[in-house]
């Protein structure tokens, strides 16, 4: 993103209570031990689109409602439990059933993916059984604080039995998963590992929970589940990818973004680094310092993207709890003493996996990346959330966009900004990125062909397509672009007022 401009006042972010949402974990005793039901979510999911996941979603309405009316559903989690019940009949054609589970008649199914409120009376109607006794609840995760949204999630837990009984699968009348498979925890993690799959971040670490807890348990699920059930536990390390761990810092960024991702970079059994530690309070120093102590490889240094405040730390403080060397650009050595300047092209080999440099200006001078086979490290190229300014005093519209264009030739395997949640399609971003850009920079080159000459006039004018755009914001943005089209040599300045080049 970048430091506000100065002199523009931003509303700081509001957060309200995170929203309930329930997926459920469904396992089988399959022909090679315990398998693990994962839907591969469709490109055009909101959330973790192309990604493994669980099935499950929001609780709603007429999730409240079946609480209510249903007497099978009374305990805790009840809400919960209804939700999850709902979206397994919707996304699976499945239900609970005995010490397993069964098919829903086709026509039930249909009936509630066209309309979900007719679960309910369905139930109620005894369409099919509402048993809750055989879920288990296996821990309950509130998402970062580095998206616009908080979801208070509980992770429900059935097993369905033998393989051999487990009814087959029909996906065509429902849109959010393109395919399912059934895989044991331990292949689904090295195929992850390995970066041949994508599965969202609460779906790894408790797989890694489950394999870990199976192995205590003779490959048990029922007491595994009945062990992890017991224990609720919570979120340890969110992990982006294998190699990318991010732990979110509390900054005074961009809005709507409030936190800007620090992540440990490399081998998660070997030398690894911590990308813009941008640590100013004790309790995130302490958060941080927690992670490093809990990862199993060594510290190697400490490397900053750029030198914006947003991304850079309270130098006493990080020096109090990690004493090791500060890797940057040559631009970034001028705001923070660095031990290592790093160069276009340079490999950070960090135990087993290896990282290259990539030094991308344009949002800011001497700007870093970091490609490796899990993705793109970008630090403020793109955002998760919200935009990225480009400072008409440190940035440069046109290089920026050379930048993008470059990023997205390198086709990364994902993409882990410094604002925001992991992007899953990293050249749907980029290139939305690019048209976005190349859009405002040819209003704002429009409304100085139409006779307006004030950065005030053209700003109201280039965003008259976004309302709600910030006026301080629109109008440092449209100085970068004026400024842009300047170097190009198609505007020319005089006097603080803008013409076509051959005007002046």
């Amino acid at each position: 993103m970048s430091e506000v401009p100065a002199g523009v006042q931003l509303p700081a972010p509001q957060r309200g209570q995170p929203r309930p949402t329930a997926t459920m974990t469904i396992t089988r005793d399959g022909p090679k031990g315990v398998e693990v039901l994962l839907g591969l979510r469709s490109p055009t999911m909101r959330a973790f689109p192309s990604y493994w996941a669980f099935p499950g979603g929001g609780v709603s309405s007429v999730d409240r409602a079946a609480v209510e009316n249903l007497p099978e559903l009374e305990g805790q989690e009840a809400a919960s439990i209804a939700c999850i019940l709902r979206e397994m009949s919707e996304e699976l054609g499945l239900y609970p059933y005995g010490n397993g589970v069964a098919a829903l008649p086709d026509d039930v199914r249909r009936s509630i993916v066209d309309d979900k409120t007719q679960w309910l009376p369905l139930a109620k109607a005894g369409a099919f059984p509402v048993d809750r006794r055989q879920i288990k609840t296996l821990s309950h995760r509130i998402t970062p604080p580095f998206g616009p949204v908080q979801f208070d999630n509980a992770f429900l837990h059935v097993h369905a039995g033998p393989w051999e009984t487990v009814p087959d699968i029909d996906l065509e009348p429902q849109t959010e998963f393109t395919e399912v498979m059934w895989s044991p925890p331990a292949e689904i993690l090295a195929r992850w590992r390995a970066h041949e799959i994508k599965v969202a971040p609460p779906v790894v670490t408790l797989l890694m929970e489950i394999e870990r807890t199976l192995d205590r348990f003779d490959r048990d699920m029922g007491q595994a589940a009945d062990d992890i059930a017991a224990r609720l536990p919570g979120r340890r390390s969110i992990l982006f990818a294998h190699g990318v761990e991010v732990v979110p810092i509390k900054t005074a960024t961009l809005p709507p973004a409030d936190h800007t991702n620090c992540y440990l970079v490399g081998d998660p059994e070997g030398a690894f680094v911590l990308v813009d530690p941008a640590i100013r309070m004790r309790e995130d120093m302490e958060a941080l310092a927690t992670a490093v102590e809990r990862h199993r490889g060594r510290l190697e240094a400490v490397v900053f993207t750029h030198s914006h405040g947003d991304h850079l730390a309270d130098m006493s403080l990080l020096r109090e709890a990690f004493d090791v060397p500060i890797w940057g650009s040559e631009h970034t050595a001028r705001s923070v003493p660095c031990d290592r300047i790093l160069e276009d092209g340079d490999i950070l080999q960090l135990g087993e996996q290896a990282w290259t440099v990539l030094i991308t200006p344009g949002h800011h001078p001497g700007h870093v990346c970091l490609l490796g086979e899990a993705g793109l490290v970008a630090g403020d190229m793109v955002a998760g959330i919200g935009t990225i300014l480009i400072p008409p005093g440190s940035g440069d519209m046109n290089t920026y966009l050379e930048q993008l264009e470059r990023l997205k030739a390198l086709q990364p395997h994902l993409v882990f900004p410094s604002h925001g949640p992991v992007v899953a399609i990293p050249e749907r971003l980029i290139q939305h990125y690019i048209d976005h850009r190349k859009a405002r920079h040819a209003r704002v080159f429009a409304a100085v062909q139409g006779g307006l000459t004030t950065v005030e006039s053209i700003a109201k004018q280039a965003y008259a397509d976004s309302p709600d755009a910030h006026p301080g914001l629109a109008v440092d943005q449209t100085l970068s672009h004026l400024l842009a089209h300047e170097a190009s040599g198609n505007l020319a300045s005089k006097n603080g007022e803008w013409f076509l080049k051959e005007v002046v």
